[in-house]
């Protein structure tokens, strides 16, 4: 059905189209809008636009040097609120690795260490895989002490992040079709 009304509305479009546009083209243009009276003559007008061209190339010594003078001094001010040494040293705590995959995964190198409150992708499988094995020894406040990370962010990964798990299910009757190990 609307099949049809698209197939109507096309009939009405293009209806007279010929004429119509016929009529459009041999309409007279509008014309433009006349330009506002100068009260001076041409030849004038012209030269006040080459002087103005000069003043603006023209460079002006006197405010060159006070513009040499000035000085901008600029502050942060978050960071004038934390002073740098505390900055430095939260940059350069650093807690050695807890527990890593055997031998190159992937053909990355293993870091020796890691920043506190970060986790490395094995070390992130492996508390989360331990809590979900054992949830009362690996408690989140365990868990952030042993990896050093906040309470809140412990609980958040708990909480949101599941550990892969591969479920083989047996089939249901004896004489359905598997596929063999080679």
């Amino acid at each position: 059905m609307s099949n049809m009304g698209a197939r109507v509305a096309r009939m009405f479009r293009n209806f007279n189209l010929e004429n119509r546009v016929h009529r459009e083209i041999s309409k007279e243009k509008p014309r433009v809008a006349p330009r506002h009276g100068t009260s001076l003559p041409p030849s004038a007008a012209s030269s006040d636009v080459v002087e103005t061209a000069e003043t603006v190339d023209r460079r002006n010594e006197r405010l060159l040097t006070l513009l040499r003078a000035v000085y901008v001094e600029s502050t942060d001010p978050a960071a004038a609120e934390a002073p740098k040494e505390v900055a430095a040293e939260k940059a350069a705590e650093r807690r050695p690795l807890r527990f890593s995959l055997p031998g190159d995964v992937y053909g990355l190198v293993e870091l020796p260490d890691v920043p506190k409150g970060k986790l490395t992708i094995a070390e992130a499988l492996k508390a989360l895989s331990s809590h979900h094995r054992q949830p009362q020894t690996w408690t989140p406040g365990k868990i952030a002490q042993e990896y050093s990370l906040d309470l809140k962010d412990t609980k958040a990964l708990l909480e949101f992040f599941i550990p892969f798990q591969v479920q083989i299910i047996p089939p249901k009757s004896e004489n359905a079709k598997q596929i063999k190990a080679s």
